[in-house]
């Protein structure tokens, strides 16, 4: 397969710098998905990887070559988008093979690699149908296919799930991080959902108005956001934010005044002037339900899923905080519930946004560009 380097990448469109001096490497075998709400400039970066649109200034590096002035039909990448983009009057065999066939691949060839990869694809018994006869599934698959018949160096997707429905989101999901370790394959992801980039990213790009916010796993991005932006983006249903104000700090933490009055120390290592505003964030999972708790408020929606619940409680007027239960949670609307957590698992930040170091996390090196 192949690696990947972007260097101080620009783009833009007339006055408008759509992407700002992007910085990034990715390597062989990699999984990364790039995230971020709509128009932060994700599918025009992965336009710009697959040569669909010009670099302004800046590098962009493939397996060491300089690759900027490279035609797109010769960078060895293959790009599959959320439109199926299929030609309707072929059969499933004949659109997966097609670029093999203008390629001049001899048809005893052309055959033996759409069947290989056919069968790793479960399309082995759609070969002789037309688009309008598979489901949506079965097209994207086909369109995953025809992708795949290259033998890329570098795999493209450009919200290739968005138009299917929920069950098969999560289908094609799975299959995705099946053939992303069958083949071994290095593959860039673009989708605003961020639960799959959580589930399919080794690493993930999180972007904002076409610069990178943060660069990291899953896990790191959860646990350990840089930003507010970052802290309500990664993670569904989001982190709870809550506006305090700082009163103190020592070599423990940080004292913040919650809504309500109750004083909590963080654990953070940065310090802050007393009065200073900042803003406490603390994820669902790590909310309870308690007896007597710092915090209190009226229970305004109840989300019953099943094997969890979600409890929305109003803690001021016009803030709902989210409360992850368990399924056999029995609390109703409009209850006066109080709420309690453990301050080292909460976050804090500043008035500005950026997240104050946690004592935990000190060891973590985070990638962050501004």
């Amino acid at each position: 397969m192949a690696t990947l380097s972007l260097r101080q990448v620009k783009k833009t469109f007339g006055a408008v710098n759509v992407i700002k001096g992007v910085d990034l490497d990715i390597k062989d075998r990699e999984f990364v998905v790039f995230v971020g709400p709509s128009g932060c400039g994700k599918s025009t970066l992965l336009r710009m990887i697959a040569g669909l649109e010009d670099i302004n200034s800046g590098d962009l590096i493939i397996d060491g070559d300089h690759a900027n002035d490279i035609p797109p039909d010769q960078r060895g990448l293959a790009m599959v988008f959320q439109t199926y983009a299929l030609y309707p009057h072929m059969t499933v065999k004949d659109n997966m093979g097609f670029a093999l066939k203008l390629a001049g691949i001899p048809q005893g060839e052309r055959d033996a690699k759409i069947n290989e990869v056919a069968g790793l694809l479960q399309l082995g018994h759609l070969l002789d149908r037309k688009p309008k006869q598979l489901s949506g599934g079965q097209r994207q698959r086909v369109a995953i296919g025809r992708a795949m018949v290259r033998s890329p160096r570098i795999f493209l997707f450009d919200e290739p799930l968005s138009n299917l429905d929920a069950a098969l989101r999560v289908q094609m999901r799975i299959e995705l991080a099946r053939l992303h370790d069958q083949l071994g394959a290095t593959m860039i992801y673009v989708t605003h959902d961020q639960v799959e980039a959580m589930t399919l990213a080794d690493k993930i790009v999180v972007l904002r108005d076409g610069g990178i916010e943060q660069i990291g796993a899953p896990m790191e991005l959860y646990h350990n956001p840089v930003n507010q932006f970052v802290a309500g983006f990664i993670g569904s249903p989001a982190m709870n934010f809550l506006p305090v104000t700082a009163s103190g700090a020592g070599t423990s933490g940080v004292s913040v005044s919650l809504p309500g009055g109750a004083e909590l120390e963080v654990p953070v290592s940065d310090t802050v002037s007393p009065g200073a505003s900042m803003t406490l964030g603390i994820r669902p999972e790590h909310l309870r339900i308690a007896r007597d708790g710092p915090i209190s408020g009226e229970i305004m929606v109840v989300e019953r899923l099943g094997g969890h619940t979600y409890v929305y409680v109003q803690v001021s007027p016009g803030r709902l905080v989210i409360v992850e239960t368990d399924g056999a949670d029995s609390h109703r609307l409009h209850e006066t519930v109080s709420l309690s957590f453990d301050a080292a698992d909460s976050h804090l930040f500043s008035e500005n946004g950026s997240a104050l170091r946690r004592f935990e996390a000190n060891s973590i090196t985070t990638n962050v560009a501004h």
